[in-house]
């Protein structure tokens, strides 16, 4: 069965939906900010949130935005509004389903298969393996060794953009744009940010095991030899 996040303020319609999920199994917690939701997603692995758009503190929408900016699990729109051209933009947006209130447990328990069967169709591409290294993209978890590592998210960014292009130099401007979203910056950044990868991997610049810097050239990660 799934971990799920019900997102939702109102107390009826979110304990209708906890009592449904956990007669089904499923484990369930759940909040009703976005904030809350936040913060739930960056400490907890889930393996789907079912979001409602009228939230106290952020409208919805923005909370999808800031959900995709922390990992890719998938979210599934629970609300009432009705409307083509939201529904479109909250797709287009990074939601992975979109349901209309008043909605039958029926229609929550297939859709939530349905999105939970993509997903984990996927499940060999989301955790990537290089040596030692094992990182759960849509968990954000990285291990090294069988030792879990705290990264920061930004971290966690640059080592698993880094980790599904083994062996490969990638230029500092393609991780700006990719990692940073920026289309220029201080190269700085990323040095600060990859020292501090190395400390937690175990290395230095001058004894690399993983990831090593082509001077004028870019970083690529590779196991060790």
């Amino acid at each position: 069965m799934a971990s799920v996040l019900v997102v939702e303020d109102d107390q009826f319609v979110r304990s209708a939906l906890i009592r449904h999920l956990t007669e089904a199994a499923h484990t369930v917690r759940s909040v009703g900010t976005a904030l809350e939701a936040l913060r739930e997603v960056a400490q907890v692995g889930f393996d789907v949130v079912i979001l409602d758009l009228g939230l106290p503190d952020l409208d919805g929408a923005e909370a999808l935005k800031m959900l995709r900016g922390l990992t890719d699990v998938p979210v599934i729109i629970a609300t009432a509004r009705d409307d083509e051209s939201e529904i479109v933009r909250l797709l287009n947006a990074g939601a992975d389903d979109y349901l209309v209130k008043p909605f039958s447990v029926e229609h929550l328990s297939a859709r939530m298969a349905a999105v939970l069967r993509r997903s984990r169709s996927h499940e060999a591409d989301r955790v990537l393996r290089v040596g030692g290294l094992q990182i759960d993209v849509l968990r954000r978890q990285a291990d090294l060794d069988g030792t879990p590592l705290d990264l920061t998210r930004r971290e966690f960014d640059l080592l698993s953009f880094l980790a599904a292009r083994p062996g490969v130099v990638v230029a500092r401007r393609e991780l700006l744009s990719e990692v940073w979203q920026q289309s220029y910056g201080d190269d700085q950044t990323i040095d600060v940010h990859l020292s501090w990868l190395r400390r937690k991997l175990g290395e230095t610049a001058a004894r690399p095991r993983y990831l090593h810097t082509l001077r004028g050239v870019g970083v690529k990660l590779e196991p060790p030899r």
